[in-house]
């Protein structure tokens, strides 16, 4: 049977840990990844009632949106519903692992599900992040140069948005002199060496760096390879918070909301007025996204759905735009489906269970 590693392995793949907020706890927060698995739970949020279905569904490995654990506990007495939560996984043997803020962020993830709930076509990132991209420069001898290539292209170097495998080679002159201990791949010992190299630059994941230099160093023939990593500020396209797409067709506002409940199955939604007449461009924040009301209104966003809007900032909005605030929960409970899709097409060897209960602590009446 897979162990827990196994599914850590592959959901990083998916959402890296790197790509979480800095207030964030995503990852493995109770468990041993060495353990086999028996089934995955998927939950929104991991309480004790999940925990009582993991047992009873025979999972011993719960997938929740968001971490049980945000600061570290500095008692475990039972005496809230977290500490509770992690003893009761704790007895069980239950793993819990959480992937939150960083399948938000990622171009598959939590947005995109939104995005296709809702109906929108031609979504990119809202507010793409800066800092996670580095470039590589790397010389080589021309003969090799292919080899080396293809090996870091393969390590996931030279992604840039829909593009794939994209470099820079440009020709040069090398000069070197192989101290008496070298064993040079080209010229002699002792003697200085000007020869033909290619230099070639790539883009890639800052979180792929180890990985990057690996497959570079394996599949280059000298025994000293000269090398540069520079940290970029470049923007990161399709990693970022939120996202901003268009309607199929243009709906009066009140079209747009009752399309809102509709797809969302939603009870109720808090919203603002608009001067606008129609409605076609709409951003989207699953979650908490009051923080992203300046880029939907710099971008020109008709609508901006999303949850945890505040009394006050709803008044930022100056009817430029409708403000959708159809609550936490509601804007990101199907990340559930998302997140059982991905394990399910990639595990066949247990069952991938999405868990029943609604752990929205929020009633309507």
């Amino acid at each position: 049977m897979p162990k827990i590693k196994e599914v850590i392995q592959f959901l990083e793949n998916i959402a890296p840990l790197s790509y979480q907020e800095s207030y964030d706890n995503s990852g493995l927060i109770v468990g041993n990844q060495n353990t086999e698995i028996t089934g995955i739970l998927v939950t929104l949020d991991t309480t004790e009632e999940v925990i009582k279905e993991a047992i009873e569904k025979n999972c011993n490995l719960i997938v929740s949106h968001h971490p049980i654990i945000f600061k570290g506990l500095k008692k475990i007495n039972g005496k809230n519903y977290v500490e509770r939560t992690v003893i009761d996984a704790i007895k069980n043997d239950i793993a819990i692992y959480a992937i939150h803020t960083n399948l938000d962020n990622v171009s598959e993830g939590v947005n995109k599900k939104l995005a296709d709930k809702i109906g929108l076509s031609n979504v990119r990132t809202l507010s793409p992040k800066t800092g996670l991209l580095k470039k590589l420069e790397v010389f080589c001898p021309p003969e090799k140069m292919a080899d080396i290539k293809n090996a870091l292209h393969k390590a996931g170097a030279g992604e840039i948005g829909n593009y794939e495998q994209a470099s820079f080679i440009s020709n040069g002159t090398g000069t070197f002199l192989p101290k008496a201990e070298a064993n040079p791949y080209s010229g002699e010992k002792g003697e200085l060496s000007n020869v033909e190299e290619k230099k070639l630059e790539l883009i890639f994941p800052a979180y792929l760096e180890g990985r990057i230099l690996s497959a570079m160093q394996s599949a280059h023939p000298y025994e000293e390879v000269a090398y540069f990593v520079h940290d970029l500020g470049n923007s990161f396209q399709t990693v970022g918070s939120g996202m901003i797409g268009e309607l199929t067709e243009a709906l009066s506002p009140i079209e747009f909301l009752t399309l809102l409940k509709k797809n969302l199955n939603l009870e109720a939604l808090r919203y603002t007025e608009t001067h606008k007449k129609q409605i076609k461009r709409v951003a989207i924040c699953g979650g908490a996204g009051s923080f992203l009301l300046r880029n939907a209104l710099h971008q020109s966003a008709d609508a901006f759905v999303t949850g945890d809007f505040k009394y006050h900032e709803f008044f930022d909005a100056e009817q430029k735009l409708i403000i959708a605030d159809i609550g936490h929960y509601e804007s990101e409970v199907y990340t559930k489906e998302l997140i059982c899709g991905f394990l399910s097409k990639k595990f066949i060897s247990f069952t991938v269970y999405h868990s029943e209960i609604n752990t929205n602590p929020v009633r309507y009446i």
